[in-house]
């Protein structure tokens, strides 16, 4: 496997330490809490100083959770203080690296491939990181966390997981590393790229470790998960094929998309009928012009209390515009990277690398007839609702509460969406 030198950098309590930074306070000894006021006791707490995190204080938590007897200073949000920030930070990682070699990840961190740099500055990958970090500590007062690893998974993991635990703020992993510090990791969620609901499907399996997914049957992964499942096997041994410039170098090429932003918080129980109305527009779509879906797209954004989300892509064995292949893809990767009880304010669906639909898909399980009866039924309901409006045929499930369909369908136009 091709070794690269990858620093992931992460600035520690970015919100809370920026609202320190702008004060002239310590983060390491002031006690302070990013919240939104005017919610109440029961705000989330943004973000909290490593202060309060050393009292076991939780980000993400509520204000009432916080034990009463500790003492604390309540701020509001401020994104245009840590928009601007975060912009600072990324200048100084751009006085070391180009833009080609830079990958930003979030608001607060960052992928730098150092390889091509360590003969023009003549210093280790180790050493590099503490110039990096002291620089950024030096010119912006943030304190910031890094992993260094042979590609982006194992950096990515390495500042995790073992970073914040030293002194210097910076953990390397190696290859070798793997057996005594990747596969004893537990539970799983603790592994990026793996959220609740994931773990929960591992466990099924009795999966509980790194070391247990990294021994399990790849075939049997890869059937139960598909492509996701083999990327899982990957990354339960340290492999990790993806480059910053994969990042930089986005095939343009046809693709349908749809979005929306929620009326209401959902979350992980009730969003699969929010994706599925979703995909049921976009199939739509795929038939109307005849065309077939390879690479599927999920993105899922929390709630502006929370900030955040995710967007990650499917590849497909085959092209297709089955309706149960493309649910079933879609909500794997929803599982694997949903962060659990966030609430969902945004959901975007993209269907990528499409291509002509030049013959009828089949498999070993259903008969032409099955295939030709599918293929009638879909175009009468779309005949259907093309002539008499969206709104003319419906689900059961669109007259739940949770259901947008008939509302989406009245602002986009009942005949011709």
């Amino acid at each position: 496997m091709e070794e690269r030198n990858i620093l992931c950098i992460d600035l520690k309590s970015f919100f809370a330490s920026c609202e320190c930074a702008d004060r002239g306070l310590d983060p390491f000894s002031y006690p302070l809490v990013v919240a939104n006021k005017s919610q109440g006791n029961g705000a989330i707490t943004l973000a909290v100083t490593p202060y309060l995190k050393q009292k076991g204080v939780k980000s993400r938590g509520r204000l009432y959770e916080i034990p009463k007897n500790i003492k604390y200073t309540i701020v509001n949000p401020r994104m245009s203080l840590y928009l601007k920030k975060s912009k600072e930070v990324v200048s100084i990682y751009l006085d070391y690296v180009s833009s080609e070699d830079m990958h930003i990840y979030s608001i607060d961190e960052v992928f730098l491939d150092v390889t091509n740099y360590l003969k023009l500055y003549k210093k280790s990958d180790y050493e590099l990181a503490q110039s990096i970090l002291n620089d950024v500590y030096q010119k912006t007062s943030l304190c910031a966390t890094c992993g260094i690893g042979p590609n982006l998974l194992l950096a990515k993991i390495a500042m995790d997981i073992e970073a914040k635990h030293h002194k210097s703020n910076i953990a390397k992993w190696t290859y070798e590393d793997i057996p005594t510090k990747l596969w004893p990791i537990t539970p799983l969620s603790k592994v990026w790229g793996i959220g609740s609901k994931m773990e929960k499907r591992l466990n099924d399996l009795n999966i509980f470790n790194m070391y247990e997914l990294a021994h399990y049957p790849k075939n049997k992964l890869k059937t139960k998960f598909g492509v996701i499942g083999e990327e899982l096997w990957n990354h339960a041994n340290g492999i990790d094929l993806s480059k910053i410039k994969d990042y930089k170098n986005i095939k343009v090429d046809k693709s349908i998309s749809h979005s929306q932003v929620l009326f209401k918080d959902y979350n992980g129980d009730n969003i699969h009928l929010i994706i599925e109305e979703m995909v049921d527009v976009l199939l739509r779509r795929l038939r109307d012009t005849h065309k077939l879906t390879s690479r599927v797209g999920l993105g899922i954004g929390y709630s502006k209390n929370i900030g955040g989300g995710f967007y990650h892509i499917s590849k497909l064995a085959n092209a297709t515009d089955d309706e149960h292949t493309l649910l079933n893809t879609i909500f794997l990767l929803f599982d694997k990277y949903y962060e659990n009880n966030k609430p969902i304010r945004k959901v975007s669906i993209h269907f990528s690398y499409l291509s002509d639909k030049k013959a009828i898909q089949m498999n070993i399980f259903e008969t032409m007839d099955n295939i030709n009866s599918k293929e009638e039924y879909n175009k009468a309901i779309d005949d259907i609702k093309l002539r008499f409006g969206k709104n003319s045929l419906l689900k059961a499930t669109a007259l739940l509460e949770d259901s947008t369909a008939i509302e989406r369908n009245q602002k986009i136009g009942g005949h011709n969406a």
